[in-house]
């Protein structure tokens, strides 16, 4: 006789502990099957441990510019190593906030890889765990290399962003192969702890899915600092040696061999969807590998939903998050608020820091859509200039007509938290004239929304 479960969710990441709680809070009995630490690999080496280190790498490049501040800190000595193991604790520290979750929340808690069976089950080693309601399919992503041209990860010269989290001392020099916000943030690391860092893109700019403008003062503020930023490029082979890699790269019509210490491979993730029972259960995937759902999650098999990265892109943590809000709620009986995929924040803990909601100026082009930006710089904010965060901007793209927004783009250091003023508004349909008309403190950074707001209308007004 299999153990009986309302709800029981395969993955214990963002998508799925979430989901867990919100099906506790519901009423609904609950069992979370997790092969690993519990909170997936946003908690454990991902997102948590990364903000961690790049706080490290953001005082160590605040500490080299403390003279400016009137502040003579001495020779700034920097020690990957160190940031590591607290990168680490503060990582662990998360990972046991989620069990501590579970036990608050009553969710049982399954150690395990859990393999899908027909009829809503779960089998967990010799153990069979069945759904009365359904089996939510959280199992996330995983790095990918690139074996095909000599680069498979092999942990040592050639690694994943996995194995950076736990390097005892930062190499000499290092080439990130992918410019998106794993790359980024990486190049940003590195850079600060003494590491010599090129930065490959295979498309044209970095941050290819960020507006252009940002992607461009981004390429700016790198390059400023000596990392080496080549977009545009073809990374046609590599070669690892015990302890190097060659790598050819063709960028511009021009090739060229680089010799680095270590390769991070950043170039996208796959989804894990191998060996769980997928096809045995009627769950199909579509040509991308994600699992087929519709708009309410469930995937092709009757009973069996999908959130997070394996229901496909955007691959967010937040984003798998309101999805396993959202299913539980739907199999609880209640209604829901639909999701607004286009309104997902998307954020770059870089530094300056780069985030976005809603679309590019050039989507606005591609669409047709009559559009005005309005900006506002952080060079012309007066807490920009007394904190001597001047790099970047706030952009926000308003619909000619009606004054809809459209979209919004930011670059700078508290971008990660100022995004999430243009997310309510654009959740609440409000225009921009609304934006403005709330008082912003000053002086502060978020100001500069409120100018940008007004930009738009032909009305801004300095700082």
């Amino acid at each position: 006789m299999a153990s009986q479960f309302d709800v029981i969710i395969l993955g214990g990441g963002p998508a799925g502990y979430v989901g867990a709680i919100r099906a506790a809070q519901l009423g609904m009995s609950t069992a979370l099957v997790e092969k690993d630490k519990l909170g997936g690999v946003c908690v454990n080496i991902g997102c948590i441990p990364t903000k961690a280190l790049l706080h490290s790498a953001y005082i160590a490049s605040l500490l080299g510019h403390a003279k400016e501040f009137g502040v003579e800190p001495g020779t700034v000595k920097t020690d990957y190593g160190v940031a590591m193991q607290r990168s680490r604790k503060v990582s662990d520290q998360n990972s046991k906030g989620v069990e501590f979750l579970m036990k608050k929340n009553k969710v049982t808690v399954v150690k395990g890889a859990g393999v899908l069976q027909p009829g809503r089950k779960v089998k967990v080693g010799g153990d069979v765990y069945e759904a009365k309601k359904a089996v939510l399919i959280a199992t996330g992503s995983r790095v990918k290399g690139l074996p095909q041209i000599g680069l498979e990860i092999n942990k040592t010269t050639v690694i994943s962003s996995d194995e950076a989290l736990f390097l005892e001392k930062a190499p000499a020099s290092m080439a990130i192969i992918g410019a998106g916000a794993v790359g980024m943030e990486f190049a940003n690391i590195f850079h600060a702890f003494g590491t010599k860092v090129t930065l490959i893109e295979a498309l044209p700019r970095i941050l290819p899915l960020e507006d252009a403008e940002a992607s461009d003062t981004l390429t700016k503020s790198y390059r400023k600092r000596g990392i080496e930023v080549i977009a545009g490029a073809k990374v046609k082979k590599g070669t690892p040696r015990k302890d190097k890699v060659s790598i050819e790269v063709e960028a511009g019509g021009a090739a060229q061999t680089l010799e680095v210490a270590t390769v991070l491979m950043a170039a996208g993730r796959a989804v894990n969807t191998e060996n769980i029972g997928l096809a045995e259960c009627g769950v199909q995937v579509n040509e991308r590998g994600f699992i087929k759902v519709d708009q309410n999650l469930q995937t092709t098999a009757p009973g069996y939903y999908s959130i997070g990265d394996v229901a496909g892109p955007p691959m967010l943590a937040h984003k798998g998050m309101r999805e396993g809000v959202y299913v539980t709620e739907l199999l609880a009986g209640k209604k829901p608020h639909p999701i607004r995929y286009d309104n997902v924040p998307s954020v770059t803990y870089c530094h300056p820091e780069v985030a976005s909601i809603g679309l590019t100026e050039d989507q606005c082009k591609e669409r047709k859509l009559e559009y005005v930006p309005g900006r506002f710089p952080f060079s012309a904010s007066g807490r920009g200039r007394g904190t001597g965060e001047t790099e970047g901007f706030v952009k926000i793209l308003r619909e000619k007509k009606y004054g809809e927004i459209l979209g919004a783009h930011i670059v700078g250091t508290p971008a990660s938290e100022l995004i999430h003023e243009l997310a309510v508004a654009r959740e609440n349909e409000y225009t921009v004239e609304e934006i403005e008309l709330a008082i912003h403190a000053h002086p502060t950074m978020s100001e500069a929304v409120a100018q940008a707001a007004l930009d738009s209308l032909g009305r801004v007004i300095d700082m």
